[in-house]
């Protein structure tokens, strides 16, 4: 049997496997079941063993005929892995990549907007939640998020790590005063993150001094989406407690300015996580390298509010 004649053997016969049906089978492959059938009958001759127990109703794979659905899987995973290596080094990235990221994800515009320009082939598909997402199931190629990835069916890379930050306006210090130690928050007016999966405030990152108590810090406004909170401090109306990457401008800018940075202690890390496969196609590779390289990039440093002893 020629090598090609091999190859569609296989190809019809995982399709039929799959399908549990020959003639689903032919019609994915625009093919009759009377050809599904005899093409599988002349494997079966070929290889001295029934692939399957048929009846007038339905069919179903012998334990000879898992076994081979098993190994012509491998292959086709394999030239299909050949083909996308090849693929890397005759073509430039294109095509759509559909990409889920977290709420805070927006305050990536100017990352994802480089992106787009440095490669204009590629056709992004940007999803934001904060809800978990099966990456696979809900076919996403890509999903940032904060925090480990425990799926073996997954590959992680981290983009970089950021920190959260008590910012406020210079302008509602000079009226408010500034905040000098965790409990004097309680005379401020405070902006909280209010994660919309669960209805929870963030956590302000306070580290409380030796022999004093923990703070409850108050709660003026909250939101569900970072982007207010930003806009609110900015107009001098309370202390927010804000991711760096998110507040970088403003902090180069002056607008905003960090408070109790002694007593803020925190480190996140955003990750990359994509299916498992023994290749990153061309523009996924595009796409988390170029992630990699910027998202988190040092910025300009940022004044910030010395405090006095």
């Amino acid at each position: 049997m020629h090598n090609l004649d091999n190859l569609s053997s296989l190809k019809i016969f995982s399709r039929a496997a799959e399908t549990r049906s020959f003639t689903e089978a032919g019609n994915q492959l625009s093919l009759s079941a009377s050809a599904v059938g005899k093409a599988i009958a002349r494997l079966e001759q070929r290889l001295g063993v029934r692939l399957f127990h048929r009846s007038t109703r339905s069919i179903q794979l012998t334990e000879e005929g898992l076994q081979f659905l098993d190994g012509c899987r491998r292959i086709f995973d394999e030239m299909e892995a050949m083909e996308a290596g090849l693929a890397l080094t005759r073509s430039a990235p294109h095509g759509r990549l559909r990409v889920s990221l977290p709420l805070a994800g927006m305050l990536m515009t100017p990352t994802l907007t480089a992106f787009m320009q440095a490669y204009p082939e590629i056709e992004l598909d940007l999803h934001f939640s904060d809800n978990l997402v099966d990456i696979i199931n809900d076919g996403f190629d890509v999903v940032v998020r904060t925090g480990d990835a425990s799926d073996s069916r997954l590959i992680a890379r981290s983009l970089g790590n950021y920190h959260l930050k008590l910012v406020a306006s210079p302008a509602y210090l000079k009226r408010a005063g500034t905040p000098l130690k965790p409990a004097d928050l309680i005379d401020h007016s405070c902006l909280h993150h209010r994660f919309p999966t669960n209805g929870k405030l963030e956590r302000w990152p306070l580290i409380a001094p030796v022999d004093s108590e923990d703070v409850v810090v108050p709660v003026a406004t909250t939101s569900s989406t970072v982007e207010p909170l930003i806009a609110l401090a900015e107009a001098g109306l309370g202390i927010v407690c804000i991711p760096d990457f998110a507040c970088r401008q403003q902090l180069a800018a002056g607008t905003l300015v960090q408070v109790l940075g002694e007593y803020t202690e925190h480190t996140g890390t955003f990750r990359a996580v994509w299916p498992a496969n023994p290749y990153r196609s061309p523009k996924l590779r595009a796409f988390v390298d170029f992630m990699a390289a910027h998202l988190l990039a040092a910025k300009p440093a940022a004044p910030t509010m010395r405090l006095s002893a």
